[in-house]
């Protein structure tokens, strides 16, 4: 049985991934028509959430029958971050999940998204700060890297274990891998 937190998935269940652009609420009531066990939003901006952005806040829109439904947020600046977890933990969704994996230059050159994976200390101290901040399990999404010789996964899965996530997902790429040719933007 797959659990996060208190939350039973069964053997083998069906995940929707948070995709901008892509995980609004008609594809999340089609997707779960056809099976989904878990879904989650579109990601929101830390700093958008905090400044009351309208879409932001409408991403914040979550329907009973999505149950179970996480919330995925991103940001760099640890207290942004954790209002913007008292904000989505208000919208009531099942779980809070953070987007370390976004490899989109507006989002990672700002250290948020696949940039924080150049700090990770930072990124396991903003982990932290987020668990401590909310009663709902806490889950990460992330990148193997930032590059080749950052492929340090597996003690970040292991840091991030130790503050408390609940779960990890892991894309299997690096951030460079996904731009070819741009990887030293930074």
């Amino acid at each position: 049985m797959v659990k996060i937190g208190d939350i039973e998935l069964g053997n083998f269940p069906l995940l929707l991934a948070p995709m901008e652009d892509v995980s609004d609420p008609p594809f999340r009531a089609l997707c779960k028509k056809h099976g989904a066990d878990l879904m989650f939003t579109e990601f929101i901006s830390s700093e958008g959430l905090i400044r009351d952005a309208a879409k932001s806040l409408k991403k914040l829109d979550i329907f009973e029958y999505e149950r179970p439904i996480g919330i995925q947020i991103y940001g760099n600046d640890i207290e942004s971050m954790r209002i913007a977890t008292d904000v989505t933990t208000q919208a009531n969704p099942d779980i809070i999940d953070i987007n370390y994996g976004c490899p989109v230059k507006k989002v990672a050159c700002k250290g948020s998204g696949a940039g924080i994976l150049q700090d990770v200390p930072k990124m396991v101290r903003l982990t932290a700060e987020i668990v401590k901040s909310t009663h709902l399990p806490v889950t990460v999404k992330t990148r193997l890297g930032w590059d080749e010789k950052t492929k340090y996964i597996v003690e970040v899965a292991e840091r991030l274990q130790d503050v408390g996530i609940k779960a990890i997902s892991i894309h299997g790429r690096t951030r460079s891998q996904m731009y070819k040719g741009d990887a030293d933007w930074s």
